[in-house]
């Protein structure tokens, strides 16, 4: 469930505390300011075998590797987002929202990967009539290029983004877009949160290709938060050296997508360009020079690992001196490429951490935790776009995902938090805000177990029905009515929500 709270949060300057009667208004914001939600192609599709659409990593891990996913499943029909498209976008009207941010899957538009292997047609009509459906109503398509599926037959030709070829490949895939949407589709991301896509596949090993450290076999896997067991120990891979060449290879590709945009496109079809990444906020446990040092670090591996290059030409400092040789270095041609290929920066942010510093005694394996990885913290946004701000010249910045999730539970109340202390103002360069997630969906590693969407899925009655929850009846009145809306404090009970919810809350 998106969280309301956190859209308040885009501010510099501490608002007075609340009272129960304060009011907000979509008109706090200026005229400009686009609110949109976000979806992913491997998400929502479904029909990973229809329309001539190719295997992808995705599909082929959550086909072969089900004890990496909680509960087993995978996206082959995920919410049939395919097929019910046009009443998705109908739904995204009704609801208010200024734009739509989904992605386009590699594999569905290119079946082989590459140009030479012929272009699926049917893809390519596909995504078109989204498009136009979505403008038809009013509604801006801001277009993902790559959210982490990749052709799978590139990946078992050489690896996928451990190796140089596919920037090549890449840019034949983006190049299509640009040809066959670009004239319709203004704003293009390249890359969906490179840190997690490099992280989780080349460390951890819970998304494809499932690289990561081998553990020792007497190592208890730990218990997911869903609280399903999901296996956990990747068998292959360096985590000392991969993620930093996939990484690499990443900015690379993003920053040579830009650059033909640039050249060939961005004249003629007049829209912008640029990147999405992901970061928590990290704060010092203690108020001491290691633990703050700790917390600053812990910003740079993260956020600082893909925004620093685009913005300097560099990886951070911190980076630099501690992995060292294993740290690819950029050309002077490349440096020259990378520096500035951006028209925008989008970040997703979800959570904030404590750190401390704490040495790690030789031989022994770091505990993981089971809690669940999203913690409500109201300043930890706050404090990510000061910093940005500060470090990297203050960008023009969309929130391209926020939200909050709810453990799959259909007896449960959905609450909602709807705190107003902070507005947007002058200070930092936001330029929108995007709902994560627009609908309940895969996952990921947490298969159907959470969900995030403001529109509950009905995964078992046949048809994927779409309910909005309350919260998607809190973003119809903040935007559509445009009026003050007086805070309601009082939950309802938990058999009126439950009610509401499986009867289709009306918002019409």
């Amino acid at each position: 469930m998106a969280s309301q709270n956190s859209l308040m949060l885009l501010c510099c300057n501490e608002a007075p505390v609340p009272s129960k009667t304060m009011k907000i208004t979509r008109n706090d914001f200026k005229p400009d300011f686009v609110f949109g939600a976000a979806t992913s192609a491997y998400q929502i599709e479904g029909a990973f075998a229809d329309g001539g659409k190719g295997l992808s990593n995705w599909d082929t891990f959550t086909l072969g590797r089900r004890d990496k996913i909680a509960d087993g499943s995978n996206g082959c029909v995920a919410i049939d987002g395919y097929n019910l498209y046009k009443e998705d976008v109908k739904t995204i009207k009704k609801v208010g929202l200024d734009a739509y941010r989904f992605s386009i899957a590699w594999s569905r538009v290119l079946p082989g990967g590459r140009l030479g292997a012929g272009i699926n047609k049917e893809g390519i009509k596909y995504y078109s009539d989204l498009i136009d459906a979505l403008l038809a109503e009013g509604i801006e398509p801001h277009v993902t290029l790559f959210h982490w599926d990749i052709p799978q037959c590139l990946e078992n030709e050489y690896g996928g983004f451990l190796n140089k070829q596919i920037i090549d490949d890449f840019l034949e895939y983006v190049e299509l877009c640009f040809w066959e949407f670009g004239d319709r589709v203004k704003y293009w991301i390249t890359l969906n949160e490179p840190w997690t896509f490099t992280n989780h596949g080349y460390v951890e090993g819970k998304f494809p290709p499932g690289h990561g450290a081998p553990q020792p076999p007497q190592t208890p896997i730990p218990q997911h938060k869903s609280h399903c067991k999901v296996t956990e120990v990747a068998t292959k891979g360096d985590p000392g050296t991969e993620p930093y060449i996939v990484a690499h290879n990443l900015i690379l590709a993003h920053a040579k997508a830009v650059d033909l945009y640039r050249r060939q496109f961005q004249q003629s079809q007049k829209g912008k360009i640029g990147i999405t990444n992901v970061s928590k906020w990290f704060e010092p446990l203690n108020d001491t020079k290691a633990d703050q040092e700790t917390a600053k670090r812990c910003v740079d591996f993260m956020l600082g690992w893909f925004v620093a290059p685009v913005v300097t030409g560099y990886y951070p400092p911190i980076m630099r001196k501690l992995v060292a040789e294993r740290l690819p270095k950029f050309s002077h041609e490349e440096k020259n490429l990378v520096i500035g290929s951006y028209d925008f920066l989008g970040i997703n942010y979800y959570t904030t951490n404590y750190v401390t510093y704490t040495p790690k005694p030789e031989g022994t394996v770091p505990p993981k935790g089971d809690s669940d990885w999203t913690c409500i913290v109201r300043r930890g946004i706050r404090s990510l776009l000061h910093h940005i701000k500060k470090t990297y010249n203050n960008p023009p910045i969309y929130i391209t995902e926020n939200g909050v999730s709810e453990v799959n539970d259909e007896n449960k109340t959905i609450s909602e938090a709807r705190s107003d202390d902070l507005r947007i103002n002058e200070c930092v360069n936001v330029k929108g805000y995007f709902i994560r997630s627009l609908f309940d969906n895969f996952e990921w590693e947490a298969g159907y177990t959470v969900r995030f969407g403001i529109f509950y899925v009905g995964y078992k009655d046949g048809r994927f029905t779409r309910y909005p929850k309350k919260s998607a009846i809190w973003w119809k009145n903040f935007l559509v009515k445009k009026a003050k809306l007086k805070r309601q404090v009082e939950q309802m009970d938990d058999a009126e929500s439950v009610k509401r919810l499986r009867n289709g809350l009306a918002y019409e």
